[in-house]
């Protein structure tokens, strides 16, 4: 029986022969389902609908092939203007999921996909939850990667599901869960395949069997305990985020615990959040990911096979995360004692992220060591990623472009070169793209795929569909040393190395860097690079009469190489720096080491290395971690001179 939803543009309202009613949001005129106002009151509706005549059951579930429910409508968000729009709009769902909190007759969220934000907070307010085992369902509240806190109702729900120390994490990381780790946690009552997913809930929704409750530890912890795990999770969040760069995690705990999760008990925290130039930028931030997601999507090219050549640190990543990712890849270097470094490393990277032992091996199957190169011939894209010498590269390329086949994706990972000097000799120099990773592969989000003078369209389109099929943001740069991300930190580390040669101890350096919000001070990141990398790289970006920094030069004929020898600026042990107490940070450091990197961006956009200004933005967050509170570099410098 259908229920008329006439008024109804997003949902649609039937009830079956058992009595019970299934709601479907399927918001008109999108791809995926948001909580915008609109489909909020068509909500509200509904339930006035059903108060009048109340099913066995009520159901929902998505119209969307694209998941459950994103969150709500970040457009209306980024609208809110007055500190009463920001309370009317938590008012708005703390009310309404409240109420359906409160329904006589029991609920079902059937989560198929992603179910995010608001999403999430609409089904925490279902007596049940049910999610389909798939790899695209997750459930997360993300809201503090926008600068804000989820106040529907997810900071009282969250914690009484699973505990206030998951649902913490959770909420200050926006940490997402796939299907089966939310059955583990009891976040979700079920976990069950797509082919009786409609089954499966019409007969829990019906079961009358009681909500999990977490054990009497975690009710403890919600309850009588709180304080000690409020003040828990303040010391960690500390280590991560400054309270003056990024106020919601601290807003979020302050919320759960003296408030039990209700942020209208709070007034002033949600204008003060909500409002607060970190929730501008961060939202900022969001819409130009967004951007660079759209790129590579006009490309009907779908690669099935990746050959690598070189299996270095980069390289040997590269072919692991475009395996992990479903391809099939060939990794070739001279002999397989070069090769076998790079597959244990990935399988170590592998192991903590699979732990289903036929997963792993059929991922383990799919990164093939090929000394001898054969399948540079078969591969739909092939990828040089040796060391950074034209020569060496340029005799490389040539051997590929001899063998590959005319259709193939033909890309190097240089760093520092012009492509057009690394063309020079191929058949059809235009098929030769950039499509250049970052370090560490699997952490940085941001691919460059960079044109060259002349490039050929059709290969710049397949490798810009190609990173985004391996789940990475392409951002479209004009070949130049350095492109955009290199071009910009090399005039960065090379101010800070002159700050080491001047007598500044190095942890100083790095905390004026880190109290600015850099995610790493920039000794260490020239450690991560690699000193012999910045050596090269300082060579071709700053030209080959150029001095390097003393401190550089002396470590690099020591032998230090960084990080990954474990010495470099500093000593490392498993991996982390060594490090002594910074000093007091001198006045005006942070903006002296930061201004060789605002102004190379700027004359980047001016000379049409990248198209504008938002891009250049996004390309540096992404592929720096320059702090995303301030919305990018040159949105910091509008507003710090306005």
């Amino acid at each position: 029986m259908n229920i008329d939803s006439s008024a109804c543009r997003s949902w649609r309202l039937e009830v079956d022969g058992a009595g019970v009613a299934w709601a479907t949001l399927d918001k008109a005129g999108e791809t995926a389902n948001s909580l915008s106002g609109e489909v909020m009151n068509e909500l509200a509706a509904i339930l006035d609908r059903l108060d009048s005549d109340p099913p066995k059951g009520l159901i929902f579930r998505s119209g969307k092939p694209a998941g459950f429910i994103a969150g709500a409508d970040i457009q209306e968000f980024s609208q809110l203007d007055t500190p009463a729009k920001g309370i009317a709009l938590v008012e708005r769902g703390w009310q309404l999921f409240n109420r359906l909190a409160g329904v006589a007759y029991p609920t079902l969220a059937l989560v198929r996909g992603h179910c995010l934000g608001g999403g999430l907070e609409l089904a925490l307010a279902c007596r049940y939850l049910l999610v389909v085992d798939e790899p695209a369902t997750r459930l997360g509240l993300p809201e503090v990667m926008l600068g804000i806190f989820p106040g529907w109702g997810g900071m009282l729900r969250l914690p009484e599901r699973i505990g206030p120390q998951a649902a913490l994490d959770m909420m200050l990381t926006g940490k997402s869960l796939d299907a089966k780790r939310a059955k583990r946690l009891g976040l979700a009552d079920d976990c069950v395949p797509a082919r009786v997913m409609d089954n499966a809930a019409a007969l829990l929704v019906l079961s009358g069997q009681p909500r999990r409750r977490p054990p009497l530890l975690q009710r403890l912890l919600n309850g009588p305990l709180r304080l000690l795990v409020a003040r828990a999770a303040r010391k960690q969040l500390a280590k991560r985020a400054r309270v003056e760069h990024y106020p919601a995690p601290y807003a979020i705990i302050d919320i759960w615990e003296k408030h039990q999760g209700n942020a209208l008990a709070a007034p002033e925290l949600i204008d003060s959040i909500v409002r607060s130039p970190t929730a501008r930028n961060l939202v900022r931030v969001f819409f130009m990911q967004e951007r660079l997601k759209g790129f590579g999507k006009a490309s009907v090219f779908q690669a099935r096979r990746v050959h690598v050549v070189g299996a270095g640190v980069m390289g040997g990543d590269i072919a692991a995360w475009c395996a992990l990712r479903g391809l099939t890849v060939t990794l070739q270097d001279q002999g397989m004692e070069r090769l076998a470094p790079a597959l244990q490393r990935a399988y170590a990277v592998y192991a903590k992220r699979i732990k289903d032992a036929r997963e792993l091996r059929n991922v383990m199957d799919r990164l093939i060591p090929d000394p001898e190169g054969h399948g540079a011939r078969h591969a739909d894209v092939v990828i040089e990623a040796i060391f950074e010498n034209l020569d060496a590269k340029r005799a490389l390329l040539e051997q590929l472009d001899a063998v590959i086949r005319p259709d193939a994706v033909l890309a190097t990972n240089t760093s520092s070169l012009r492509i057009e000097d690394l063309s020079i000799g191929l058949s059809k120099p235009g098929r030769l793209i950039g499509i250049h990773f970052f370090n560490p592969v699997a952490r940085m989000p941001l691919v460059e795929v960079v044109a060259a003078e002349g490039a050929d369209a059709e290969m710049l389109a397949r490798g810009t569909a190609f990173v985004k099929q391996i789940d990475r943001l392409p951002l479209p740069v004009r070949s130049a040393p350095g492109f955009l991300v290199n071009a910009v930190l090399g005039p960065y580390m090379l101010e800070a190395m002159r700050v080491v040669d001047e007598g500044l101890a190095l942890e100083t350096i790095d905390e004026a860097m880190l109290a600015f919000g850099m995610p790493m001070g920039p000794i260490e990141l020239v450690d991560m690079v690699g000193l012999d990398v910045a050596m090269a790289a300082g060579k071709q970006l700053a030209g080959s009469d150029a001095e390097p920094p003393r401190c550089l030069l002396e470590r690099f004929n020591a032998g230090y190489l960084g990080k990954k020898s474990g010495r470099g600026f500093y000593d490392y042990a498993k991996g982390k720096a060594v490090k002594g107490v910074p000093g007091t940070v001198p006045a005006g450091l942070a903006e002296r080491l930061v201004a060789p990197l605002l102004q190379r961006t700027q004359q980047l956009v001016s000379d049409g290395i990248v198209a504008d200004a938002d891009l250049a933005d996004a390309g540096v967050i992404f592929g720096t971690g320059f702090a995303p509170f301030t919305g990018g570099p040159l949105n910091y410098l509008r507003n710090r001179d306005a």
